[in-house]
């Protein structure tokens, strides 16, 4: 699975990247940069809006249009490669609704025989290039007659125009050579030749499904570090520090 990652790019840099327009939710969110995104975090996340590429901010744990609760979103922060066209939660959003979240840098856990500590890794592209995560995006408002709708209201909502929430989920697939040294599973990265058709919602799913694979095996570097990066109150810089391996 892919439940931390690094963020610091500034939106401005992120607009030059992937030539997208902000989203006014992106001024507004003011992200600050971060060494340990965590699962309900807020994201910078790049879509489609009428023909060209769009920076918008998404809270990461993807909440279905028919969920009842966005509390289901903490259970939907990666969605399988095999299984996602069929999967109730995801296989609506699989077909037109896909994003791309770039990130700095991503976190893995390797757990070591004999050890009850797991040893965390930071994973960045080798040539320094900016990670590039698959993702699915989804919007949900509370319906009237719900807890969530008389939350959101005794919260200070409008219940005529309760807001939109729009949230996003990472894919995942088996490992490369790389990953399968220390985890079963990694994320879905897209190369920037692919990044239109990815975010293409005219596009099925018969004709991005063969992105949903592994990155190439000389593609990533896998870099120890210490235990700090566990607890998601540490942010800082300090957490991508090489760490020794006991």
């Amino acid at each position: 699975m892919c439940g931390r990652f690094v963020a610091t790019a500034p939106p401005s840099e992120l607009a030059d990247y992937f030539q997208a327009v902000l989203n006014e939710t992106v001024v507004n969110a003011d992200l600050e940069p971060s060494y340990n995104v965590a699962p309900t975090n807020a994201v910078h996340a790049v879509r489609a809006n009428d023909g060209h590429r769009e920076i918008d901010t998404m809270k990461w744990g993807l909440v279905p249009s028919w969920a009842k609760d966005p509390k289901i979103g903490s259970k939907m922060i990666n969605a399988r490669a095999e299984t996602v066209a069929s999967k109730p939660a995801f296989r609506s959003a699989i077909k037109k609704r896909r994003c791309l979240v770039p990130a700095t840098g991503f976190y893995e856990w390797h757990k070591i025989e004999g050890q009850k500590a797991k040893q965390p890794y930071y994973i960045t592209r080798a040539d320094s290039e900016p990670v590039v995560f698959a993702g699915l995006w989804e919007a949900w408002k509370p319906k009237p007659d719900t807890e969530a709708f008389d939350r959101a209201v005794e919260e200070g909502g409008d219940p005529e125009n309760l807001p939109w929430l729009i949230s996003c989920t990472l894919m995942t697939t088996d490992p490369n050579k790389e990953m399968k040294t220390i985890h079963h599973r990694m994320p879905v990265l897209i190369p920037p030749g692919d990044w239109d058709r990815w975010l293409d919602p005219t596009n099925g799913y018969d004709q991005i499904e063969d992105l949903l694979v592994p990155g190439p095996d000389d593609l990533l570097k896998l870099t120890p570090v210490t235990t700090r990066v566990n607890s998601v109150r540490n942010k800082g810089a300090e957490l991508i520090e090489p760490a020794e391996l006991s």
